[in-house]
């Protein structure tokens, strides 16, 4: 799989059930190349129409794993719940085919505990609807995100580095992005409400509403 320079950062996703499909769906959606692995066939073919890659694997095996590029990927998700064990053995075999950026799905704490243990950077504890907010912090241009069912989410997010060193004034956003900045959070400093006059800065994270479409293209400037 590629990942051309400006291009969104390819990603595996490890286990095609409900979470793990939705969080692949998503991906797909937002513009990056998706590589989708489950050992459950029926799975396999239910996507192979919807995303870049689907193969059926055995992911606890890690020269599998390093055979399908994973030590090339930007990102994994292991979306096993149900298996806690294929799940420890998953990221355990990710590591050893060299990928950098776990993210793993756990179903309880201890589940949580272990795949942290064994070197899964991020643990997630999802319900089934938790996969599209998952799909944008996988990416690293959403610290988080919340969507409404009338398609208006809110964002926390860094600066665009056009918009450092001046007011929200200046800025424009609501005319040239379509969205509203309404909070600033400085570091070592809480929340303040964001006013016209408000200089944002590149170090500050910023709170972001307004169309989900036009959060997205937001969040992907910083």
């Amino acid at each position: 799989m590629s990942d051309k320079q400006g291009s969104a950062p390819p990603v595996m996703v490890i286990g095609l059930g409900r979470f793990g499909s939705s969080v692949a769906r998503s991906l797909q959606r937002m513009g990056h190349e998706v590589l989708g692995i489950d050992q459950d066939m029926e799975n396999v073919q239910s996507l192979s129409e919807e995303l870049t890659h689907v193969v059926q694997a055995d992911a606890s095996n890690p020269v599998a794993l390093r055979k399908l590029g994973a030590g090339d990927m930007a990102h994994a998700v292991v979306g096993i719940g149900s298996d806690i064990e294929a799940s420890v053995l998953t990221v355990v075999a990710l590591l050893d085919a060299g990928c950098k950026d776990i993210w793993a799905k756990a179903v309880n704490a201890n589940h949580g505990r272990i795949l942290e243990r064994v070197g899964a950077n991020h643990i997630i504890y999802p319900e089934a609807e938790m996969g599209e907010r998952v799909a944008h912090m996988v990416t690293g241009k959403m610290i988080d995100f919340i969507e409404f069912d009338d398609g208006f989410a809110i964002v926390k997010t860094r600066t665009p580095r056009m918009l450092a060193g001046k007011t929200l004034a200046e800025t424009d956003v609501r005319k040239t992005h379509g969205i509203t900045i309404v909070g600033v959070k400085r570091p070592r400093e809480p929340f303040i409400q964001a006013l016209p006059e408000t200089v944002v800065y590149m170090s500050d994270i910023l709170i972001v509403s307004g169309p989900t479409d036009a959060v997205e293209g937001f969040a992907k400037l910083s």
